[in-house]
């Protein structure tokens, strides 16, 4: 059975979903939404669709359309009223993150697919990454002990011009979800509290503060450091970061999208000032596809009944308190509890 689909967003992204839909045999797309009239009219030609089957109103595309589930791709501002419409009918529902543009939004969104009894599931796509899948299995199978420091640097000259120019924190609001995100996944540990310094270097060409440093207090004692911007021209990151993670035999890195690698204690070594290290094994691990094409296939396993999958409403919400939570220690120069 193929589930059937309605994208709502015809902007780059969802036209991206749109294709990813249209490729996978376990769903098919069925509408497409859009404010913009000729948007959705654009869009439902360019994959094959009937123009009766592009709308304006997401509860006219439901009553027509009859989707099995909604792909949520609007603009984070639109996030909550989409959702929360969709699953008022009862139909599942996969979105783009960040999850909302407030965590009083995301709240609700969280409430309304417990009222429902439906799933409600973001899109972290970098979770669907070969690279970060083995490093998270490595680091399951404790190849270096306990986890104790997990490390991000990432660094970009991005001249993006339009609305990221003009935002007050682009890359803690825009960004750094992907790679707060990230911390969670390898590490199976959640925010606590944090201190954040947001900046905006000299030379920026963005208005708001573009760059940060920010220490996160995690379950389990393991500190979680970021250190970002989006106006370091030379040397660039890849857009995943370049990470770090230390435990209590050794080491694990993963840099410029390369597979990961890390070095550990030999057993048995003995004791001296450098201890004898080898190497670790690092685990070969599959995803259920690359990007927003694993996303859309656990999502569909979810259905299918086969368990809650990753990013679901109530989990996913403790990555995006992360964003909002430095972005308020910034402001007020304070260490903040990490609440959601």
């Amino acid at each position: 059975m193929a589930y059937r689909a309605l994208v709502v967003g015809c902007g780059g992204m969802g036209q991206g979903w749109m294709d990813t839909i249209r490729k996978n045999p376990r769903a098919e797309l069925v509408g497409v939404v859009d404010v913009r009239p000729e948007a959705a009219t654009a869009a439902a030609a360019k994959f094959g669709l009937a123009p009766e089957r592009a709308f304006n109103d997401l509860r006219r595309a439901i009553a027509v359309a009859k989707p099995d589930f909604v792909a949520d791709i609007t603009i984070p501002e639109a996030h909550c009223a989409t959702t929360v419409a969709a699953l008022g009918k009862g139909i599942p529902v996969i979105g783009e993150k960040p999850l909302a543009h407030s965590m009083a939004a995301a709240r609700k969104m969280a409430k309304a697919a417990e009222k429902a009894g439906k799933l409600s599931m973001i899109s972290q796509s970098r979770r669907y990454d070969r690279n970060h899948a083995a490093l998270a299995a490595t680091l399951r199978e404790t190849a270096i002990g306990t986890v104790t420091t997990v490390n991000c640097d990432f660094y970009a000259g991005a001249h993006f011009g339009g609305f990221r120019d003009e935002m007050e924190s682009p890359l803690v609001l825009d960004m750094a979800i992907h790679h707060f995100d990230l911390c969670r996944y390898l590490s199976g540990t959640d925010p606590v509290a944090v201190y954040a310094k947001e900046f905006n270097p000299q030379a920026s060409w963005y208005k708001g503060d573009v760059a940060a440093s920010i220490i996160f207090e995690m379950t389990g004692g393991v500190i979680f450091t970021y250190r970002g911007s989006w106006c370091a021209e030379g040397c660039h990151t890849s857009w995943n970061g370049n990470w770090r993670v230390i435990g209590t035999r050794g080491t694990l890195l993963q840099e410029f999208d390369q597979a990961p690698r890390g070095q550990r204690v030999k057993a048995g070594a003995e004791a001296k000032f450098n201890h004898d290290l080898e190497e670790v094994p690092i685990v070969a691990t599959t995803v259920p596809g690359e990007g927003i094409h694993g996303s859309l296939n656990e999502f569909l396993d979810a259905l299918d009944g086969k368990g809650t999958p990753q990013c679901e409403v109530h989990d996913n919400i403790k990555s995006l308190a992360m964003v909002f939570a430095a972005m308020e220690s910034s402001r007020k120069g304070k260490r903040i509890p990490v609440r959601w």
